[in-house]
């Protein structure tokens, strides 16, 4: 590509070949910016499975920049806790990302566009005034967001029900002691706390009888037949 064209890719696939060789020519700076954590996941990861992932290199400054929509589901926390441990900064935007990009090296910027006919579009861009300007968004934005670190998610509501199922599993009841306790089938009663554990981020069940201590109770409704 020469550096004065703008061209536009169509689709995840497209974007890996035509551009997954730029993430890995990254040695000065790896920008993202990004409502949620779907708008680059496809391509992006895609092209890192072929090995076109940017080289940790002295000097390679690696950020990513998200609104709170990233925040939503306790998954996505996860995940954004999962990208920070391995190294890059994570910052979360209170107000709208003004243009979902990434920048490589100053030179280049991908632009994620509206999808057509369903299909999602990147626009590539060397053109420098451009590029310079899309980091300069990205740099306004970054400079005024929060670490991740420092960024606080209200914890779910909890049920009545839910808080005798946590208390089970504190307690180290089986599921079948648990279900019984409970009224319900052994069935609904490992749904359920499959779910607990998932809307709390527990990797165990009697972690997430420890996290469940002081989060506020919620009116649930009713409970799933047996």
């Amino acid at each position: 590509m020469s550096t004065d064209r703008i061209i536009t890719l169509h689709g995840e696939r497209e974007l890996v070949q035509r551009a997954g060789h730029l993430f890995l020519a990254s040695r000065e700076e790896f920008l993202v910016a990004a409502a949620d954590l779907m708008t680059w996941s496809a391509g992006v990861n895609a092209a890192f499975r072929e090995g076109k992932r940017p080289r940790v290199v002295p000097g390679l400054t690696m950020r990513k920049l998200y609104s709170r929509r990233a925040l939503a589901d306790p998954e996505s926390q996860r995940r954004l806790r999962r990208i920070a441990a391995s190294g890059i900064e994570v910052r979360i935007s209170d107000g709208p990302i003004a243009r979902e990009a990434i920048v490589i090296d100053r030179r280049t910027a991908i632009l994620a566009g509206a999808p057509v006919r369903g299909v999602p579009t990147y626009t590539v861009v060397h053109t420098p005034e451009v590029v310079d300007g899309v980091r300069s968004l990205f740099r306004a934005s970054w400079e005024t967001a929060t670490d991740l670190a420092d960024c606080t998610v209200p914890p779910p509501p909890l049920t009545d029900q839910a808080r005798q199922i946590l208390r089970t599993l504190a307690a180290g009841h089986t599921d079948e002691t648990g279900a019984r306790l409970l009224g319900v089938s052994l069935r609904t009663y490992r749904r359920r706390v499959a779910e607990l554990m998932t809307a709390l981020g527990a990797t165990s069940r009697f972690q997430a009888g420890l996290l469940a201590q002081g989060l506020p109770t919620g009116q649930g409704g009713p409970a799933d037949p047996g």
